[in-house]
């Protein structure tokens, strides 16, 4: 990545400490990791996602994050909890998805829905979410690209 990108990009995400930051990019490596779970879009088109992961109060699903072309969202902050994570996302303009085997409930508009049964009945649909094994990795990232097999990867 070249500089001029770099500084670019710090100056968005960091701009009280973008100009410190540029200037001592040791600092930079020095910094501690954070831990989160991530999706980033490779695609050209905005794209809704959903996640879903077991919880103390059971199974949880939750979205819509909008991630538009070419970025990354951060669905959940900190160290992640659990082993396996479930997610599932759609293309906006063309209507593509990112699915897998295993059912749980979303909604319209944005949700957090707690239990993976009854969908329907309860005014929910139910759509088939992707499993991910971080093997418990404090942190984990998911590629979506237009080529067939979603990339994954721990961060």
């Amino acid at each position: 990545m070249s500089t001029v990108k770099f500084s670019s990009i710090l100056l968005k995400l960091m701009p009280a400490i973008a100009l410190t930051l540029v200037g001592a990019p040791v600092l930079l490596a020095a910094a501690p990791a954070h831990a989160d779970f991530r999706v980033c879009n490779g695609t050209q088109n905005l794209v809704g996602v959903a996640i879903g992961y077991r919880a103390a109060e059971g199974w949880i699903s939750e979205g819509w994050w909008q991630v538009p072309a070419s970025s990354c969202a951060t669905l959940i902050e900190g160290e992640l909890q659990s082993r396996y994570y479930y997610l599932y996302a759609e293309d906006a303009a063309r209507g593509g998805r990112w699915t897998g085997d295993v059912n749980m409930c979303v909604a319209e508009n944005e949700f957090k829905i707690t239990g993976v049964g009854d969908c329907f009945a309860r005014g929910y649909q139910r759509m088939g979410f992707k499993e991910y094994d971080t093997g418990r990795q404090g942190s984990w990232m998911v590629q979506l690209s237009d080529t067939p097999g979603t990339q994954e990867g721990q961060n």
